[in-house]
């Protein structure tokens, strides 16, 4: 889509761009270890690392507008807009917004500086889509709560220095109301992490169990039985951040190039309907930056977006694989991994974006199930009982 930047926009479009150039040389990024880390002291040093925070917490202080323009151009050069993974994305705002000074003090400057890794405690074997039926209990014990039950699907829990996890503090009220929002270091004594293979052939989800583990009630966020209210406002960063736009309009480019020499027009028309699909989503991505740079926040419109998103990428990832044909079925889970000596079978793309499908599946639960999502944009979204 585009629209009318105006002038010191347009300036800050160029001064980014020349940043990009400036870093990348030429070259493309490839996403190895080294270069993550490259890329993280450059956003360091430029004071862009954390570019969605407050300027008091270490932030540029951006605009709505400012943000896009960021997201799109680093996008387009498959640079990630942002390192730090889920500390950056969803625990520094509610940090910042609910945390105390000394909470802030104690574990901002990590995130910011990427330096500690963070993972999501809130689903459960029990608690998936229904997360208000969790029951990882914090019983208080003087100045600890102990806890004891179980996380699952848990992201890159296998290297996170903490958790941010949602446990149960009270069974006399409304599910909701007793549950609350607890940092839990996972060095603690009682933190055992356990990997899960996905179908994609990566470990990055883990079953993290909890016996007995003492949390100080100094790492609670806000108040107890508050944290369902907390997640709440975490959930709308997440699915917005989940909406995947910038990586699918990079996806669009390279299907195009990869299906040059496939011109049967039924497959050229799929790639132009979810081009177009992908369009129409920016335009609800930019209606919610609006209401955004207004002073509101995300709400429950970051469903409509997760959702799209989710759906456009697997149908962009869907397409690779029709495009690819045989050259889809070995499997060479190792091609994911940059910087590995895989020889690939077939055009380079093919087994690194079969790798993408098979791991697109998840997004259809990650963050939430599309029938979650369905459900609160029929609720809160559209007024419907």
């Amino acid at each position: 889509m585009e629209f009318a930047l105006s002038a010191a926009e347009t300036a800050f479009r160029d001064t980014v761009r020349a940043f990009i150039e400036t870093h990348l040389g030429g070259r493309a990024y490839r996403d190895t270890k080294a270069e993550q880390q490259d890329w993280a002291a450059a956003l360091l040093a430029r004071g862009w690392a954390a570019y969605t925070w407050p300027v008091e917490h270490g932030g540029p202080g951006w605009t709505a507008t400012q943000r896009y323009i960021w997201e799109r151009e680093t996008g387009a050069r498959g640079l990630p807009a942002r390192l730090g993974g889920m500390g950056m994305l969803m625990l520094a705002p509610i940090l910042q917004t609910y945390g105390t000074e000394a909470q802030k003090r104690a574990h901002l400057p990590g995130i910011l500086e990427n330096r500690v890794e963070w993972c999501q405690g809130y689903s459960e074997p029990g608690a998936g889509s229904d997360l208000a039926a969790l029951s990882t209990q914090a019983v208080r014990d003087g100045d600890d709560y102990i806890v004891t039950g179980e996380k699952i699907w848990t992201s890159y829990a296998h290297i996170a220095a903490w958790m941010f996890a949602l446990v149960r503090t009270s069974k006399e009220t409304r599910r909701q109301d007793g549950i609350s929002f607890l940092l839990l270091d996972m060095k603690s004594p009682g933190v055992s992490v356990h990997p899960i293979q996905t179908i994609d052939g990566l470990h990055t989800i883990n079953r993290v169990v909890l016996d007995g583990v003492r949390v100080p009630v100094s790492n609670r966020i806000g108040e107890e039985g508050k944290g369902w209210t907390y997640a709440k406002a975490l959930l709308t960063h997440e699915r917005t951040g989940l909406s995947m736009i910038s990586l699918s309009f990079r996806l669009i480019e390279a299907l195009r190039k990869a299906a040059r020499e496939n011109a049967e027009p039924e497959f050229q028309a799929k790639i132009a309907e979810a081009e177009i699909k992908l369009k129409a989503l920016e335009i609800s991505e930019l209606r919610c930056l609006a209401d955004i740079a207004a002073g509101g926040s995300p709400g429950p419109v970051s469903s409509v977006l997760k959702l799209r998103g989710t759906e456009i990428i697997q149908e962009i990832t869907t397409l690779f694989l029709e495009c690819a044909g045989p050259y889809a079925a070995p499997w060479a889970p190792e091609a994911a991994t940059p910087g590995t000596n895989f020889d690939p079978i077939g055009p380079d793309w093919a087994q690194r974006e079969t790798i993408r499908y098979l791991t697109g599946r998840t997004a259809s639960i990650a963050g939430g199930s599309d029938e979650v999502q369905r459900n609160i944009i029929a609720k809160h979204v559209l007024g419907l009982p």
